[in-house]
């Protein structure tokens, strides 16, 4: 292919990239940077069960009031059910229903909100709850526990405190040890606590919520206590009794109604995904689109499942890898094994860290090749060979992961991450050198292909550039574009100008 067909399509190719991310970028509002904006966050709670030979009614806890947070957005992903939002004694609840269906089905539920410190959402105030109905001996456990809590305490806070600290006390008296001997988890624990405020008339209540973080895949609910103390609701945490939510705090739900109730199915699982946006990326992004009758937001990878996202938020930094590759070996001029090794062994680096990636992955290559060369006596053939090479390094990797983990180094465990069969070839093909250029092409080639790794993992892990690439992923049409001008280079590498330097001058 003539060289200008080749200028031509890479021309093409950065164009094309450089348009659609202008005018995501420019149009659309989406941010070049990770924290340009409010953070948003996106909650989606996955319910699967298998379904029943009858109708299906699937009932879930939703956000109702949700202290220092606003509500952006809601959807349902369902297919062939019917959906509605309604007020439950719980608070609201979203409703699924279908007259049949068949298998497992997986039904989302998806919710996105954002910070707002000024946001006035008090609930009502409740009234006195009545004395509950407590059997004997907890009782008198109960009333002998609120009568000494009363004469350390002043207030409802105060007493909530005090209440918190005594039945979280390592060493409890007779009546708290009876009182927590049934509460297997924090949720039951909880329950305890508001029966005995209840005993004490002061209204208390179980708050279930979630810690929003930047991405979560198995997010899980927290139990938090919630008081009211005649003017306002409090929040205590049952097991140190610090008052005031955590930071990033979402309450789902209220009370001690479960969570999800399903009828018509069996084996229900619920399940919690949380993904940190940024509100222009999501909202000014999906209002422009709408105005301008645009549809590159249907095809954002913030559409995607939030599982998925976490995915492909690795994978797209794999052509990042790549260019480096391209750029090391093609005009630097780095002697390596392989062509996309390096790059894999790049992505083990993001488990196990720059400095114990690099010591695992030679302390490998250094013991593989050990047992490669006492295999060359056997003469085996090559399929055979490499076989053994691959169980070898299993097994290496199973001394290694034990003797770290007896050690206390539990980096050490995540050697199970690296590419099995990248370290048998690497191995094998170092050995294949060593015999026929002698060691020190050997060892360079090792040496290059660990440089290339160590400066794929550095552009890889760029957080700036990763949050670039995933919100504009057409920007890898640039970055292919780079390849197909780098594939047409003949100069001379920068490490061939001091080989040759001799030529220089005549």
């Amino acid at each position: 292919m003539k060289q200008q067909y080749v200028y031509g399509l890479a021309a093409f190719l950065a164009i094309v990239g450089l348009s659609v991310f202008g005018y995501k970028w420019r149009v659309l509002d989406f941010p070049i940077s990770k924290n340009q904006e409010t953070s948003v966050w996106t909650i989606e709670s996955s319910i699967r069960f298998e379904s029943g030979p009858g109708s299906i009614k699937v009932n879930l806890l939703i956000p109702t009031l949700t202290p220092g947070f606003r509500m952006l957005n809601e959807n349902s992903v369902s297919r062939g059910y019917g959906f509605s939002l309604n007020y439950g004694s719980g608070g609201r609840e979203a409703q699924w229903a279908i007259r049949r269906a068949d298998g497992l089905q997986t039904i989302y539920y998806r919710i996105s909100v954002y910070e707002d410190a000024g946001t006035d959402q008090s609930d009502t105030t409740p009234p006195f709850p009545p004395p509950p109905v407590i059997n004997e001996p907890f009782k008198t456990a109960v009333d002998v526990i609120v009568g000494d809590v009363k004469e350390h305490s002043a207030d409802t806070a105060s007493f909530t405190s005090e209440l918190l600290r005594r039945m979280n006390d390592p060493s409890p008296d007779p009546n708290v040890e009876l009182l927590t001997s049934n509460a297997a988890t924090r949720a039951e624990f909880v329950e305890s606590i508001t029966t005995i405020l209840a005993s004490a008339r002061i209204p208390a209540r179980m708050v279930h919520g979630l810690e929003m973080q930047d991405r979560q895949r198995n997010a899980e609910a927290i139990t938090w206590l919630e008081v009211h103390d005649g003017d306002r609701w409090r929040y205590f945490n049952p097991i140190t009794g610090e008052e005031n939510l955590p930071e990033h705090f979402l309450i789902w739900w209220r009370g001690n109604e479960p969570l999800i109730n399903v009828e018509g199915g069996s084996n229900v699982q619920v399940g919690f995904a949380v993904q940190e946006n940024h509100l222009d990326a999501v909202t000014i992004a999906e209002t422009q689109a709408a105005q301008l009758g645009a549809s590159a937001i249907d095809f954002s990878l913030y559409s995607l499942p939030i599982q998925t996202q976490a995915v492909y938020s690795v994978l797209l930094m794999i052509p990042i890898g790549a260019l480096v590759m391209v750029v090391l070996r093609n005009m630097v001029g780095i002697d390596a094994f392989g062509t996309f090794m390096p790059v894999l062994i790049a992505l083990a680096f993001r488990e196990t860290k720059l400095f114990w990636g690099v010591v695992l992955f030679t302390l490998l290559v250094a013991l593989g090749l050990s047992i490669r060369f006492m295999l060359e006596r056997l003469r085996l053939l090559l399929v055979p060979r490499l076989s053994a090479v691959l169980i070898v390094v299993v097994i290496l990797m199973l001394i290694i992961s034990l003797m770290s983990h007896r050690l206390g180094m539990e980096t050490g465990l995540s050697v199970a991450l690296f590419p099995m069969v990248i370290i048998a070839m690497t191995i094998e093909r170092m050995s294949v050198v060593w015999e026929e250029r002698g060691a020190v092409d050997a060892m360079r080639a090792g040496m290059g292909s660990l440089i290339v790794a160590i400066a794929a993992y550095v552009f890889m892990g760029m957080q700036w550039l990763e949050h670039l690439i995933f919100t504009f992923p057409e920007l890898l049409l640039v970055v292919l574009a780079l390849v197909v001008l780098a594939g047409r280079y003949t100069g001379y590498r920068l490490l061939e100008l001091s080989r040759f330097k001799a030529l220089v001058g005549r």
